[in-house]
């Protein structure tokens, strides 16, 4: 069993201002966004410069921030908000639905795109493959918070948590979905994208890539205690809202190559 590093959650505490490390995990997500698709702006669109890619970082940011925090309320833990509403803005708390997030972003882009000329599919297929960077910033950050913890296991690298009130060694589900949605998925997509790819496809990979290596961590996560499994003994709320992201990217896929199987119009 390891040793569970002791780090306190509170970042940095300027009198009554603390800045915590769930936050900054964010922000360290979003500059390496915005550094990463800097070097691809030129590819994307030449006739952008970075004021409107800062535009889109900010746009899609509030996506993910709004829409991450809304989507656990409605799909986690609505009764707990209807009979308490302030706890919405009590953010540094955790209680961020990556699902959520994702519909945001696609609210964002679907609007930043008709007001720029660009479609739907042009600007997802441009971010898709930097959004595991703040993924893998995000689960860091649910590390440090000792929260969304996995089974008890007896494996090696098990650790137990100091939130845990039952303090059983536990699987370290947050370090699987650093190392699956943030190591793994960013390998995928940007070596994916080292090539042209048809309209569509990118998206489509980001979608059925997440998907999967969401749905497998469920497995040996423990849901959110207010919801608990939903059928079967192991279907969660997590995994059925990864369903149609897994189908949904494969269609996304087949479609992609079946109108452009020339892999012209992706950045």
């Amino acid at each position: 069993m390891l040793a569970y590093p002791q780090i306190d959650p509170v970042a940095l505490a300027l009198g009554p201002l603390k800045i915590h490390w769930y936050g900054l995990m964010y922000l360290i997500g979003i500059g390496s966004a915005w550094l990463l698709l800097s070097r691809r702006l030129f590819a994307f669109d030449p006739s952008w410069n970075k004021d409107k890619l800062s535009d889109l970082v900010f746009w899609s940011s509030m996506g993910v921030v709004l829409g991450g925090r809304l989507g656990y309320v409605l799909f986690y833990d609505l009764a707990a908000y209807v009979q308490d509403p302030l706890l919405i803005l009590q953010v540094w708390k955790g209680g961020m639905s990556f699902h959520g997030g994702f519909i945001g972003v696609m609210l964002a882009n679907l609007w930043f795109g008709h007001r720029n000329g660009k479609s739907f599919f042009q600007l997802m297929d441009f971010i898709a493959p930097v959004v595991p960077l703040g993924l893998g910033a995000g689960r860091i950050g649910n590390f440090i918070n000792a929260e969304l913890w996995g089974k008890a296991t007896d494996l090696p690298w098990a650790m137990v948590f100091p939130t845990d009130a039952a303090q059983l060694a536990r699987h370290p589900s947050q370090l699987y979905q650093f190392a699956l949605e943030g190591v793994a998925l960013f390998a995928i997509l940007w070596l994916y994208t080292r090539k042209p790819r048809p309209t569509m496809a990118v998206s489509g990979m980001f979608a059925l890539w997440y998907g999967i290596f969401r749905f497998a961590v469920e497995f040996v996560r423990v849901p959110d205690a207010q919801l608990g499994y939903l059928a079967f003994n192991w279907l969660t709320m997590g995994q059925v809202l990864c369903l149609p992201m897994i189908l949904g990217g494969i269609a996304l896929i087949v479609l992609a190559y079946r109108r452009a199987p020339a892999a012209q119009g992706a950045v």
